[in-house]
């Protein structure tokens, strides 16, 4: 197949899985063309079968504002045309499966639009009123529909009365390399003193609330000798470090900054955080637990369908800070039943979650899709 994937580039989940999927899929003899505004963070070098298309933003005085969606509508009917694709699977529905759609209808060809929901352009930015109409729109008129995880595909079907069928295709992640590879040298950088180890991996929005991690990171060091891990940047993390200097917790949390090679930090860490306020999957965690990571989170969204309470990790109430340092401290207290947890973690990526299986998922979504009869026209 020839396929276009749409995605965000930078370092949130929907653009790291849409990155991860093309990759699979290109391994597999696919023909993949990522269409972006910039190179995607994590397509870092070349691969067979893969071609990346920047999308031109022109600047005019007239606009006050970027017009990225008809441009990036125009970039896909110039790749589309030129490469022959078979469809377009767009990651996030705003802009993408709108510029996917325009795409197509620019074309008058079977070319076929896959969407998938990824989280916030549902939970959050799709519930502005301003976006609600568009975003019902681009969902009905896509030909497929995939969510990311049950929670998010019932979210979709409440929150903008659809009635299309979203298929539920979980995110992955390849456990032949997130897997637990223990070097020392790495572990004693961090821990020095061999301390135990946190870590939290995120775009430091607010929905992230990693200012709750470093809260609960302040209660486990009163019992337990540690150290944390933060990976990741964004607009959150000037207000960490404050709160780390308030705390006096600077010397013992590193802020480690974008990273793209997780495995050696996550096989040097004793225990992952995340307190999330909206969480539609989790794929931090799920990397984590790959790599034989306990895990400690919310109760929200997605990460009850990621990871079992008592035995992957455990879940707690929003904001509950007492109670998430309880745990930690619970498993950062007790080698054999963290140790029990992590080989737990491991195995449910394994069985459930291993990019092999969801690849294979997404592969036979797409042959349907394109058997399929195109969506009904706008205004049908």
């Amino acid at each position: 197949m020839k396929i276009g994937i749409v995605c965000y580039p930078t370092y949130g989940g929907s653009g790291v899985v849409a990155t991860e999927l093309g990759k699979a899929l290109a391994a597999r003899g696919h023909l993949i063309h990522f269409i972006s505004y910039a190179q995607p963070m994590r397509l870092n070098e070349y691969l067979d079968n893969v071609s990346y298309h920047e999308v031109e933003m022109a600047s005019y005085p007239l606009f006050e504002f970027p017009l990225y969606t008809p441009a990036l509508a125009s970039k896909i009917v110039e790749v589309a045309r030129f490469e022959k694709l078979d469809l377009i699977h767009a990651h996030y529905a705003i802009p993408h499966a709108i510029s996917a759609y325009l795409a197509r209808e620019i074309l008058r060809s079977n070319l076929k639009v896959i969407t998938t929901l990824h989280g916030t352009d549902i939970t959050l930015v799709g519930l502005e009123p301003s976006f609600l109409p568009v975003m019902r729109f681009s969902i009905e008129q896509s030909d497929g529909v995939t969510a990311v995880s049950r929670f998010l595909r019932e979210k979709t079907m409440t929150n903008y009365s659809i009635t299309k069928d979203i298929r539920v295709i979980p995110n992955f992640v390849d456990t032949a390399k997130y897997r637990r590879i223990e070097q020392p040298e790495v572990r004693a950088k961090f821990a020095p003193a061999d301390e135990r180890i946190l870590i939290h991996v995120s775009n430091f929005r607010l929905v992230k609330r990693v200012q709750d991690v470093i809260r609960i990171f302040g209660e486990v060091r009163k019992k337990v000798p540690s150290r944390l891990l933060l990976v990741g940047d964004g607009p959150e993390r000037s207000a960490c470090e404050i709160l780390s200097r308030e705390m006096n917790l600077q010397q013992h949390v590193r802020f480690l900054g974008k990273q793209l090679e997780l495995v050696p930090i996550l096989s040097s860490s004793d225990l992952m955080l995340m307190p999330s306020q909206s969480e539609s999957f989790g794929l931090s965690a799920l990397e984590a637990m790959a790599c034989g990571v306990p895990v400690v989170s919310s109760s929200v969204g997605g990460l009850p369908e990621l990871q079992v309470h008592g035995e992957t990790g455990y879940i707690a109430e929003i904001g509950d800070i007492e109670r998430m340092a309880k745990y930690a401290v619970d498993l950062l207290t007790n080698d054999a039943k963290r140790f029990g947890f992590g080989r737990a973690a491991r195995a449910r990526a394994v069985e459930n979650f291993d990019a092999k299986k969801i690849v294979s998922m997404y592969e036979q979504y797409y042959t349907e899709c394109l058997a399929a009869a195109p969506a009904a026209p706008a205004g049908s």
